[in-house]
């Protein structure tokens, strides 16, 4: 596995100061955001260390050497709006810039995009199922036709009370993701496997690994962390932000060890990235990179434990 991290967490540095940072630090990947410029409409959206807009080949080039001089790869590009909102000129920006983005991660040789599904959070499942398909069959063929994956995270989007009841990601759970894949079978339709999202909706965060080994093309590594007596007060049905909390791995309920020998039993040995989301680490750029080093000094060792 290539340990990495998601570039949103430095939106105050250019790229040449990300990739930069990832190779003094030993990392060997760095998922870039692709997001179009312009102010964020939420926390972690926004940032852009890639302008795919009118990304000519002269541009690619100069951003393919910045990299290859850092000694580092792009794991993926990542944009994650939402493609399924109920608002037309929502769907309209989400679908056309993701398609720019696919564009992009082909002149750039990366072959990998990181985004959402979507979802209209006041709608069900199977009533947003005919909108998904048609938004999304076209959008994996659009990759499939110029070599790109599309790696879907698996975070519901659901926290605070405006994504109420039914968040702002269709693909959060196994379930969905077994429709998702019967349905659109297209093996350049995947997964970006964050194992913090299960764990606070008590979903095993190992064992679907088993069955979507194929369908994973790239992980995140965070963690989540379950306030067990405010569950209790509050319940499953409260905003989940009222009984957990994302936190730097190590300082979280998943486990770690097992969720790292799970991932190499399935054979990935794909890019993992880091991802802060700590709220303790985000007062300063220098609390967000030492975030990153706690990161990798607890992850590496158990890495070299798994390793072949």
């Amino acid at each position: 596995m290539q340990l990495g991290f998601v570039s949103a967490v430095f939106p105050d540095l250019s790229l040449q100061e990300v990739a930069h940072f990832a190779a003094f630090e030993g990392f060997s990947c760095v998922e870039l955001m692709c997001w179009p410029p312009g102010k964020a409409e939420r926390r972690y959206a926004g940032v852009t260390h890639v302008d795919v807009v009118g990304l000519d080949a002269s541009r690619a080039a100069a951003i393919q050497e910045l990299i290859a001089k850092a000694g580092i790869r792009i794991s993926s590009l990542g944009y994650y709006p939402n493609p399924l909102s109920s608002d037309p000129s929502e769907v309209d920006v989400a679908t056309r810039h993701l398609r720019r983005v696919i564009l992009a991660a082909e002149v750039l040789e990366v072959r990998t995009v990181t985004t959402f599904i979507g979802r209209d959070p006041d709608k069900s499942i199977d009533a947003e199922w005919p909108r998904f398909l048609e938004v999304w069959r076209p959008l994996v063929q659009f990759a499939e036709d110029h070599g790109v994956r599309i790696g879907i995270e698996n975070c519901p989007m659901l926290y605070t009370a405006d994504e109420w009841p039914g968040g702002k990601n269709l693909a959060y759970c196994p379930a969905v993701w077994r429709r998702m894949f019967d349905d659109i079978p297209n093996p350049n339709f995947g997964l970006n496997y964050d194992p913090s999202h299960l764990v606070w909706q008590q979903i095993d965060h190992i064992e679907p690994l088993n069955e979507f080994a194929d369908r994973i093309v790239h992980v995140h590594f965070k963690d989540a962390q379950v306030d067990r007596s405010r569950l209790n007060d509050v319940g499953i049905l409260a905003t989940p932000l009222e009984y957990h909390r994302p936190v730097l791995p190590g300082r979280g309920d998943v486990d770690w060890r097992r969720f790292l020998a799970a991932l190499r039993k399935i054979g990935y040995q794909g890019p993992a990235c880091i991802e802060v989301e700590d709220r303790e680490f985000e007062g300063s750029l220098a609390a967000r990179q030492d975030a990153l080093r706690r990161s990798a000094a607890f992850l590496r060792p158990l890495l070299e434990e798994v390793s072949p």
